[in-house]
This record gives C-alpha cells, structure tokens and sequence, in this order.
C-alpha cells in the first residue's frame, strides 16, 4: 500500500498524513469509513461466542449487584435473558481469531505493521450500556457495526490520574469532556493513548475495536532480560580489575557504576538479539494452546499440495520477518527461525498470503529449506491444511 494513496478508511487522508498528524497525538473521526457497512456478526452469534470455553469474555452492568458489576464469561445461555433492559454491555475479545470475515476487516488497516496489532474486540450494548468514562495505553480504532453509540472524548491521562475504587475496571474518578460525537454504522472513531474517553449505547449497538500491542517499558525490560539471560555464561560477572585502593571501604563509588553500565550496555545493545527477542515477544499468540501443530512428513505435505491442498494461517498464529544482514529471521508465533535471504518472497508470501498452493509455492517445492520450513510450521501449528466445510 502505497502511502501517498487518500484511504475511504482515514476520510481521504494518506497514511503518510495521518501518521503525521494523528497517530498517538490526537482522535480522528470519520464519517462513512466504511461505505455501507454490512455488521459481519449479529448480536445472538456474538453472545453465542461468549458461551464458549475458549474465548474472552466479560458483562458489564452498570447498575448490578454493586455499581459497574463485573461478570466473566463463559456464560450460561439463559444469563442473557436475566439481564436488565438498559445500561449493560457484552465484550467479547479476539473475535477475528474465531470468525473469518471479522479477521477481514484488518485488512483495511494494512498501512500499519500487522504485528501491531493485537485483536479486534466486539461489544453488544443495550440502551444506555458502557464501561465507565476510562483511558487505554494503546491505540484504537472504534468502528460501529449496528445501532449507535454516542461518544465523549477529554482529558490526556496516566497512571496518576484518580479512578474509582474497583477491583476489575479502571473508571476514571475525574472525566473533563471536550468532545462529542455519535457513531452510525460505518462510522469510525480513532483515539491515540491515554485519552480519556466514554462511550454509551444510544440503542441496541454493537462497536469494533481494533486495538494495538505496545508493550509497556516494565514488560520490555523484564521480559528481554529473561530471554538474554539464556545466553550468558555464569562466569560473566561484575569485575573491578584495575580498580585503585578503597579510600572508605563503605562507599560505593561512581566508578562501581560506570564497570555497572558497561557490563549492561554490552549485552542490552546486541541489535541481532534484541530483533530476535521483539520479533517473538511481539508474534506471541494471545492464546497459545489455540496454535497446535500436527505431524506431518514431508514428503507427505508435498503430496497434499500436489493434490490441491490448501495451507492457511492459523487464525491464532502471529507472523512476521526481518533482516540480518544478508539472512533473514521469520517470527511465527513466538518462535523464531534464521532462513538465507534467497528466500524473502517466500517469506513474505507466507506472511501475507491468504492461501498457500502449489501455484503460488512453485518456485519453492524443490527448494530444500523451503520445503522444510514449511513442514515446520505446519508441526508449530502456525500453518494448517484448509479444511472443506
């Protein structure tokens, strides 16, 4: 996608303007994102899903058993039916991981790096239902799908800003408004992070929302850390040669901190390992034991292709490449593999490929890395055979 190209789904602006004008800066509405929207989903499949094991899920009542009741899913099926008439709200997470066409709305946002993005959130709200004014520390996209929803934006917030005393919602205590729109279908609202932001029900609606990974700078550092400490040698340890004699042996000096850093920079700064840690940090499932593989030979999967069999993403699968120097790193699902760089299309056909077939694997069936990649991430689970229904 080019990014000089004016997008229906920004109001006309190029991705290269609203990168620079509004990404992570200020909200965006556009009217008619989506030109006749037909809502993929209806609200009895949504609830439906929401009576699954295997999925995400919460009820929200404004005036429950205690203010902004909280209620988990998975859901009984006459639950639905005890619930007031007004002021609660379904929210049902990672909907495109179960349902093909909610999984195609992503595709619209292509001008943005698809490891980015974490899932595409569904909410079914009954007249007058929300969650409470609140702020998220992530981008979103607000596309309503059915009815109308009317929503207020205000202050910039963090994590001094007061909330509510509750144990599973963050509603602000203090919302200042500043503005206010309401959403018809296929209208779409973007909010950066940490914009307090409050949206209620103006009748039976349902909202998408595509939210963003951004990976908080405690879970950077931890995490890293972890991972790099697989690679060092017990032996590689504070050292003070050289040091001069201690003038008071009880003070720590300066120079103790400049040994400290160097010992931290050499291995904080190695790029090849720090790409190799984002790269499976970032293509982390959401929910790992959804991507499971199968044993295959290989040359039984070539048979399959042969015969017009079809690979396709795991709808749960995450993946992503990059370069090193000459080679290249593919990141599928939380695992990493370092592949020559003769094989970048490849790459980015698995990557971005619908399908994956013998016409457009041709140029690969007699490569040997490539075939045996492929065999992996059918193993890994991030590659299955299409199944006819």
């Amino acid at each position: 996608m080019k990014s000089n190209t004016p997008l229906q789904i920004l109001g006309g602006l190029t991705a290269a303007e609203f990168l620079r004008d509004y990404w992570q800066k200020k909200p965006l509405l556009v009217r008619q994102a989506f030109t006749d929207f037909e809502n993929p989903l209806s609200a009895d499949e949504l609830a439906g899903l929401a009576l699954e094991e295997e999925v995400e899920s919460r009820i929200v009542i404004e005036h429950g058993a205690q203010p902004w009741e909280m209620r988990r899913g998975p859901f009984a099926e006459d639950e639905f039916s005890k619930l007031p008439e007004t002021e609660w709200t379904l929210l049902v997470q990672a909907v495109d991981q179960f349902v093909p066409e909610v999984a195609e709305l992503l595709e619209h946002f292509r001008f943005l790096p698809s490891w980015r993005i974490d899932d595409v959130m569904i909410s079914f709200a009954a007249p007058g239902g929300g969650v409470g004014p609140h702020f998220d520390n992530y981008d979103v996209f607000l596309l309503q799908g059915l009815g109308k929803r009317n929503w207020k934006v205000g202050q910039m917030c963090d994590s001094q800003s007061p909330l509510l005393d509750h144990p599973d919602l963050r509603i602000l205590a203090d919302f200042q408004q500043s503005e206010e729109w309401t959403l018809e279908p296929g209208d779409m609202l973007y909010l950066p992070p940490r914009l307090a932001h409050c949206g209620v029900a103006v009748d039976d609606c349902m909202t998408y929302s595509v939210g963003f990974r951004a990976p908080s700078a405690a879970e950077v550092l931890t995490h890293f850390t972890d991972f790099l400490s697989q690679f060092l040698p017990d032996e590689e340890r504070y050292s003070d040669a050289d040091a001069v004699p201690a003038v008071d042996p009880h003070q720590i000096q300066h120079d103790a901190l400049d040994r400290l850093k160097r010992l931290l920079a050499e291995h904080m700064s190695d790029e090849r390992l720090l790409l190799t840690w984002f790269g499976q940090f970032m293509t982390e499932p959401r929910y790992p034991e959804l991507v499971a593989g199968e044993e295959v030979a290989e040359a039984d999967l070539l048979a399959e292709l042969e015969q017009g069999a079809l690979l396709v993403r795991n709808p749960s699968a995450r993946l992503a490449w990059s370069e090193v120097d000459e080679d290249l790193l593919l990141f599928a699902s939380g695992q990493s593999r370092l592949l020559p760089g003769e094989l970048r299309d490849l790459l980015k056909l698995i990557c971005a490929a619908d399908a994956l077939h013998i016409d457009n694997l041709g140029p690969w069936m007699n490569d040997e890395q490539g075939r045996a990649l492929l065999c992996e991430l059918v193993k890994q689970g991030s590659l299955g055979f299409a199944i006819d229904e």
